[in-house]
C-alpha cells in the first residue's frame, strides 16, 4: 500500500501544473500546502486543482487517474475548441498537443422547414390527400401548428419529423391554398426546444376534378350509352383505396384520382354514336349526359361542370339514383328518302320520314343535345323570298340554335322542305317528344 506522502508528492506535481493555468495573472505557481501538513490529501486521492493558495479546496476521489508522468508536461494535453458557424452548420474544430491535425465534428443547423407537401407552385394537387410540412428535427407536440387558408375540417399530428394535416372535408377543385408555419418565440419549435430560423409560406393550387371520374360516373347512372366498371379495385392502387371511402371523402378523392376501368358501349346503338365519346376528354356525348343529369335533378340546364354539379352528382352517385328517362339518341338522315331515326336503351323505337331544311336555308350536319322542349310553339322568321313567317308547331324539341324535331303540316314528308327543321308528321313528333329529353343527342347527316 502507498504511503500517505507519496501520494502527496504526485498530487503536488500535478496541482503545481494546474496552476499554472488557473492562477490569476501576477500570482507564483501555488505550491504551499499541497504535499505535506494541512494540504496533504489521504492516500487514493488528490486535490482539485485551481485553487491557488494551496489550501485544501475540494478533494475529488479516484482523480488519481487523471495524473500523468513527470515527464509528460500537462499543459500540453488541454485542448483549444473554436467554433465555426457556415453553411447552417457548427463545426467543432478541436487541436491537441504535438501536431495532430484538427479534426470537424458536424453538428445539427439551425430548425427550419426542409419541405412541404403540395409543392409550392403546383397546381394540379390532390385536395383530398394530406398536407405534409417536413422539419430538419422532429417538432414539439406543443408548438403551435401550421395554418391553412381557405380552412376545412380536419386534423393536425406529429409524426416523425413532420407535421400533418389529414382533411375530413377535401378542399375543392381549383382552389388556392395558402400554407403558413409559423416561426420566432410564439412559432414551431423542436423537440430540443430551438425556435424554428424563420416563417414559412407555400401557396399552391388544387387540381379540376378529373372528366374521366365525370365520365364513369354519368355511365354508372345510366346517362352515358355505356357501362363503366372498375375490376382492379382490389389492388391498394391510391384511387381504388379512394373508391372504397364511405361517404363523400371517397367520391371526391375518386374524382382527384379516378380508378382505371374500361367502358364497355352498350348494344343497339350505331357505331358512329362510340366514336364521338372519349372517356377523358370534353365531348359533346359527355356534355348532353350532363345536361340530361341537370334536368333530372331540376339544376339549370347549361351543360356547364362546377362545383355545384359536381356536389350533385356525388350525391346522386352515393344515392344510387340513375337516369329515370333512360338514354335516347336521334339520327336524321338527309339521304333521300329522308329519315329520323331514334334509339332509346339500344333499341330502335321510331323510324319516321322526315323533312330537312333547302339548299339556302340547310340544316347543319353534326351532333347537338336538345336544350329546350315545347308541346306548342310560335316559330317566326324570313323565308328565302322575303316574306315573314309565324307559324304554330307542336313537339318541339329545340337542338341546335333554331332547329328543332317537331310537327309541321306538309303533304307529304322525306325530302328537303323545311328552313333548317326537322319536320315530322304528326303521330310521329307526338311519339318522339317524350323520348327527347332535355340532353338527348341529334345527329344530322348526309
Amino acid at each position: 500500500m502507498l504511503s500517505g506522502g507519496r501520494v502527496g508528492r504526485r498530487a503536488a506535481a500535478r496541482g503545481a501544473s494546474f496552476s499554472r493555468i488557473g492562477s490569476r495573472a501576477g500570482e507564483a505557481p501555488a505550491e504551499r500546502g499541497i504535499g505535506g501538513g494541512a494540504g496533504d490529501a489521504p492516500a487514493g486521492q488528490t486535490v482539485a486543482p485551481g485553487r491557488p493558495g494551496g489550501s485544501a479546496g475540494v478533494v475529488l476521489p479516484f482523480e488519481r487517474r487523471r495524473v500523468r508522468s513527470k515527464k509528460t508536461r500537462v499543459i500540453a494535453a488541454v485542448t483549444a475548441v473554436v467554433a465555426l458557424v457556415a453553411g447552417g452548420a457548427v463545426y467543432l474544430l478541436t487541436k491537441g498537443g504535438g501536431s495532430s491535425a484538427p479534426t470537424a465534428v458536424t453538428l445539427p443547423g439551425p430548425f427550419r422547414v426542409i419541405s412541404a407537401t403540395p409543392a409550392s407552385g403546383s397546381a394540379d394537387a390532390n385536395g383530398s390527400l394530406p398536407v405534409r410540412v417536413t422539419f430538419s428535427a422532429p417538432p414539439n407536440g406543443r408548438s403551435p401548428m401550421p395554418t391553412l387558408t381557405p380552412s376545412v375540417p380536419g386534423n393536425w399530428q406529429i409524426i416523425g419529423d413532420s407535421m400533418v394535416f389529414t382533411p375530413k372535408t377535401a378542399f375543392g377543385p381549383s382552389t388556392k391554398i395558402t400554407l403558413s408555419v409559423p416561426a420566432g418565440r410564439s412559432g414551431v419549435r423542436s423537440a430540443a426546444g430551438v425556435t424554428l430560423a424563420s416563417p414559412k409560406t407555400e401557396v399552391y393550387t388544387t387540381a379540376k376534378f378529373s372528366t374521366l371520374r365525370l365520365a364513369q360516373i354519368l355511365s354508372q347512372l345510366g346517362y352515358l350509352p355505356m357501362m363503366w366498371e372498375s375490376p382492379n379495385l382490389a389492388m391498394q392502387t391510391e384511387s381504388a383505396v379512394n373508391l372504397r371511402k364511405t361517404g363523400l371523402a371517397g367520391e371526391i378523392g375518386a374524382a382527384y384520382d379516378p380508378p382505371a376501368g374500361i367502358f364497355t358501349m352498350d348494344t343497339g346503338y350505331p357505331a358512329s354514336l362510340a366514336s364521338k365519346f372519349s372517356p377523358d376528354l370534353q365531348n359533346v356525348v359527355v356534355r348532353g349526359a350532363v345536361m340530361a343529369f341537370q334536368s333530372e335533378h331540376k339544376m339549370s340546364v347549361s351543360g356547364t361542370v362546377n362545383l355545384a354539379f359536381w356536389v350533385a352528382l356525388f350525391k346522386a352517385a352515393l344515392a344510387g339514383q340513375v337516369n329515370a328517362n333512360g338514354y335516347t339518341y336521334g339520327v336524321a338522315s338527309q339521304v333521300d328518302p329522308e329519315t329520323l331515326t331514334i334509339y332509346h336503351n339500344g333499341h330502335v323505337v321510331l323510324r319516321s320520314p322526315a323533312n330537312t331544311g333547302i339548299p339556302s336555308a340547310p340544316t347543319a350536319n353534326g351532333t347537338f343535345p336538345v336544350y329546350e322542349k315545347f308541346l306548342q310553339t310560335w316559330m317566326s322568321g324570313t323565308n328565302p323570298d322575303g316574306s315573314h313567317y309565324h307559324d304554330l308547331v307542336q313537339y318541339v324539341s329545340y337542338f341546335n340554335g333554331g332547329d328543332a324535331v317537331h310537327y309541321f303540316a306538309r303533304g307529304a314528308y322525306g325530302f328537303q322542305q323545311s328552313l333548317g327543321c326537322v319536320e315530322l308528321p304528326l303521330t310521329q313528333a307526338k311519339q318522339a317528344y317524350p323520348y327527347l329529353t332535355l340532353g338527348s343527342l341529334v345527329t344530322v347527316t348526309g
